[in-house]
């Protein structure tokens, strides 16, 4: 038995090492962290304009108003329920006078509509509530919180798994997670969702940092990682779709904690997957020293990279928070449509991840960006006319397929970038990635709130988009980005044991390893 039981137990080490060394696996791993990641970052897209409008509007009708004062006069009015008839009395004497039609008693089944404005068509409707405008400022700087924080996280955690390894980030980044998700169900005040909010920001900075790093190092190939970030994106595409169908069922239908609560319970499975898979207690740091995160910043190939990513994405982040608001007070919509008219935006922005994680390396990414970044600025000039929810299909569809082209090319372009100009380490590269994407989310709400209080929606619809129209034709100098003479001294050097990686651009490839650069026009 003795013998049986080390034989089962070196089956199941053998097992979980190669596990371990499985890519596949660490992609799922990443895929998983985005998606969970991404959901509790778009879940609360139509739960908190919602929210924090209830409970302002109660803090309002709860304020105590001062009692009437007594009438002036000895005439008094009675209302009969029986007949319909006001009785005026004056100390015994009492006249019965007929109600006006329109001040009638109305049955009691009318009653609630009698009371409602005279504008409204339902129980959703907030059309002419200027209590809605002041939403705008506060739901703004709630969901750029999130991305502040993460953009001041980022430049820490780049450098940190350089020297510890991404094992341990990523696991702490479920770890926040978690606590954020807790945080979500259960505050009731605009202070605690702002702190949750803003915590959630750690958690990403460590998740996507560590997660998108791991990935540039374990698939080593230009084409191989292309397709591999695409599937991982995949997963934030993913959250970003079911996050606000899913967020605005669950509210209307059950409450504001149930979704956080499942979210709390997917985190948790997720966290048991790594520290079964990635052994995060184990510090492995990189095998030779990054370049510099400042000399990495100073780099203006990446920084155009970094400005697509950003331009692109502060699009949806800022319809995300003015969206539903703008829906509020044109179109009468019930709570669940807040979170579905994200629906075309979040499906075609899988979409685009997936076939431009394969395609943008064959038509070039930087066209594949360029044509992105034109994309999302002529759908964004087209969201203020929808007159209804139906209106906004074709121009959200066409932001989330747009946003999924620039995302599935500059995200491989930038490990690309490191390795032909760089040193090939690739967290800080990531973490100049994810600020990019970042300031997107933080500058988008919270200047996005504040522009639509001023001069409205449809003229914030019209900044962002002509703003990445003008942006996009930087886009072509990614074309054919020139290596580092130092670099391109390594690839030439026939001594050199660098391991063999092959990258092409536009007609100009190279070959790292015991080959020289060679050039082939296509």
């Amino acid at each position: 038995m003795g013998a049986l039981d080390s034989l089962r137990e070196f089956s199941f080490l053998t097992w979980l090492r190669e596990r371990r060394e499985s890519r596949k696996l660490i992609l799922l791993i990443v895929f998983i962290a985005l998606l969970l990641d991404n959901m509790l970052l778009t879940v609360v897209v139509p739960i908190i304009p919602s929210y924090l409008y209830t409970m302002d509007d109660e803090a309002v009708l709860s304020t105590p108003t001062s009692p009437p004062s007594p009438p002036s006069s000895t005439f008094q009015s009675i209302v009969s329920l029986y007949d319909n008839f006001t009785y005026e009395t004056s100390g015994l004497l009492s006249t019965p006078r007929p109600l006006a039609p329109s001040t009638a008693i109305a049955p009691a089944s009318a009653s609630a509509s009698a009371l409602a404005p005279a504008n409204a068509t339902g129980p959703d409707c907030h059309k002419g509530d200027k209590q809605l405008l002041n939403e705008n400022v506060k739901v703004g700087l709630l969901f750029a919180s999130k991305a502040t924080v993460q953009l001041i996280t980022n430049p820490f955690i780049g450098p940190l798994t350089n020297r510890i390894g991404y094992q341990i980030p990523m696991f702490a980044g479920f770890c926040i997670m978690f606590l954020s998700t807790i945080m979500f169900a259960f505050s009731k005040s605009y202070t605690l969702l702002f702190l949750a909010r803003s915590l959630q920001g750690v958690g990403s900075s460590c998740s996507s940092v560590a997660g998108m790093g791991m990935l540039a190092s374990v698939y080593t190939d230009d084409e191989e990682r292309g397709n591999a970030i695409g599937i991982a994106l995949g997963g934030l595409a993913m959250g970003v779709l079911v996050g606000p169908p899913f967020g605005s069922v669950m509210y209307e239908f059950v409450g504001k904690t149930a979704p956080f609560l499942i979210l709390a319970v997917l985190a948790v499975l997720d966290g048991a997957l790594q520290l079964f898979i990635l052994q995060p207690s184990k510090v492995e740091p990189e095998s030779q020293t990054g370049t510099p995160l400042l000399t990495l910043m100073k780099d203006p190939y990446i920084l155009i990279a970094a400005g697509s990513i950003c331009f692109a994405n502060m699009a949806i982040a800022m319809l995300e928070p003015a969206l539903p608001i703008w829906m509020m007070e044109t179109m009468c919509p019930r709570k669940w449509q807040l979170g579905v008219a994200f629906i075309p935006a979040s499906v075609s922005y899988l979409i685009g991840t997936h076939i431009f994680g394969v395609m943008a390396h064959k038509m070039g990414r930087w066209l594949c960006s360029l044509i992105g970044m034109l994309l999302v600025g002529v759908s964004i000039l087209c969201v203020p006319f929808a007159k209804d929810i139906y209106g906004l299909i074709l121009p959200n569809f066409g932001v989330g397929f747009a946003i999924g082209m620039v995302d599935s090319s500059m995200m491989p372009i930038m490990g690309y970038l490191v390795d032909l100009r760089h040193v090939s380490v690739y967290g800080s590269v990531y973490a100049i990635a994810d600020v990019a994407f970042c300031m997107g989310f933080a500058l988008g709400p919270s200047a996005g709130g504040a522009i639509a209080r001023s001069i409205g929606f449809p003229a914030l619809m019209t900044i962002i988009g002509i703003i990445d129209i003008l942006y996009a034709p930087l886009c072509y100098f990614l074309r054919s980005p020139p290596a580092r003479e130092e670099k391109m001294a390594i690839l030439s050097d026939s001594n050199c044991s660098m391991k063999t990686r092959s990258y092409s651009m536009q007609g100009t490839s190279y070959q790292m390893g015991d080959d020289f650069e060679t050039e082939s026009d296509e």
